[in-house]
């Protein structure tokens, strides 16, 4: 399953995929770890096994601020873990602490996408209760405006845009190999 551009890089750190909802996170992740023969984490996911709920009950049962520190909890064991790739949720990189931990123990890639390429992605699945409280185009405006300075100190950027997942992963492999050679 390699190709010639992932066969001539090979990370040293995980690999920390930031950015918002919408951004392509856990696609782009599942293939990116595929082609680099390293295991794939979600932090999605893995909050919501702990839990033992969906990260929207979570929310709503609980709050923003208990699901942020169960997501810093977890964020934390995921950087413990071995070199993989790791898909974080959309806000996971606005926390200080989880920033420092991902500089200090990975390489961080912002996936960006165009605000109306992110907004229909995110609007395919009804598991987005950031996108819940009003309009959403309003809500992703304000969390793009809030978060975009942040994302910005990732290691690397790369465009997620309309072009085959597949396209952006070669994209990211090149900026990967880019970034390891400096």
């Amino acid at each position: 399953m390699t190709t010639a551009s992932s066969s001539s890089f090979s990370p040293t750190r995980t690999i920390v995929l930031v950015g918002m909802m919408g951004a392509g996170k856990t696609s782009v992740g599942r293939r990116l770890a595929a082609k680099l023969a390293l295991p794939f984490a979600d932090a999605d996911a893995e909050i919501e096994t702990a839990a033992g709920m969906s990260i929207s009950r979570l929310m709503q049962d609980y709050g923003e601020p208990e699901f942020r520190r169960l997501e810093r909890r977890i964020m934390a064991r995921l950087l413990d873990a071995p070199m993989h790739v790791l898909s974080t949720g959309g806000g996971a990189f606005m926390d200080e602490d989880t920033r420092q931990l991902i500089r200090d123990k990975g390489v961080s890639i912002w996936l960006k996408a165009d605000p109306e390429v992110l907004l229909e992605r995110a609007m395919r699945h009804d598991n987005r209760p950031l996108l819940r409280g009003g309009d959403p185009r309003e809500i992703m405006t304000k969390l793009l405006a809030e978060r975009e300075p942040v994302y910005a100190q990732a290691d690397i950027t790369v465009e997620s845009d309309d072009r085959p997942v597949d396209e952006t992963i070669e994209r990211l492999l090149r900026v990967l190999k880019e970034h390891s050679e400096k």
